[in-house]
C-alpha cells in the first residue's frame, strides 16, 4: 500500500468523478445519476439531494482535473484553496465499517465541499510525498480518462481493464497481420 486506505479511496473516487466531466457525454446528467454515483463510492451524511448539489459537484470536476497536470507548488495552492474555501478542520472520525480516519468537514457540509476536501486531504498526501508523477492519463487511444498509479513499481498505464484489452488486442492484431 502507497498510501493509507482512505487516501486511496479518496484519490481513485476523485479521479472517478474528474472522468464523470471527460469524453463528451454527461454521466451525471440528473440526481439520480449523482445518487449512484456517491452510493458507489460510500458518500455517506447528509444530502441536499437538489440540483443546486448536482451543479456544485459537476462545478468541481474541473478544479480537481487540473490537478492530473500540475508541479507540485501549482497543486499545493489549489489543494490549500480547497481546503480553505470548505473550511477544513480535520479530525479523526470513525464510522460504518471504517476505523479512524480524517474527515475535515462537519457531518452536514454540502456534497461537493466534503468531496472537495476529501481530495484534497488526499493531494495533501501525494504532494507531501513527492508522488505526482503517479498521476496519469489513460494511455489507450481514444480514452482520455484519468487514473492513479497505485502500483509499487508504478507500472499502470491505463485506467482499467478494458482499455489495457482494447491495447493489448489490438497489438497482438498488428503483429499477427505483419506476419
Amino acid at each position: 500500500m502507497i498510501f493509507a486506505h482512505d487516501t486511496e479511496v479518496a484519490l481513485a473516487s476523485a479521479a472517478a468523478l474528474v472522468n464523470t466531466g471527460r469524453g463528451g457525454k454527461e454521466p451525471l446528467p440528473d440526481l439520480a445519476a449523482l445518487d449512484r454515483f456517491v452510493a458507489d463510492w460510500g458518500w455517506t451524511e447528509g444530502r441536499a439531494r437538489d440540483q443546486a448539489e448536482l451543479d456544485a459537484v459537476r462545478r468541481l470536476r474541473p478544479r480537481l482535473e487540473r490537478l492530473w497536470g500540475m508541479d507540485a507548488d501549482a497543486a499545493a495552492g489549489l489543494v490549500n484553496t480547497l481546503l480553505r474555501e470548505a473550511g477544513a478542520l480535520p479530525q479523526l472520525v470513525k464510522h460504518d465499517q471504517w476505523d479512524y480516519h480524517l474527515h475535515a468537514t462537519p457531518p452536514d457540509a454540502p456534497l461537493a465541499d466534503r468531496m472537495a476536501v476529501e481530495a484534497a486531504m488526499a493531494f495533501t498526501d501525494v504532494i507531501r510525498t513527492g508522488q505526482l508523477d503517479r498521476l496519469r492519463v489513460c494511455a489507450a487511444d481514444h480514452c482520455d480518462d484519468v487514473h492513479v498509479d497505485l502500483s509499487k513499481n508504478r507500472s499502470r498505464r491505463f485506467c482499467g481493464v478494458a482499455c489495457a484489452n482494447r491495447t493489448n488486442v489490438a497489438a497482438y492484431r498488428m503483429r499477427q497481420a505483419s506476419r
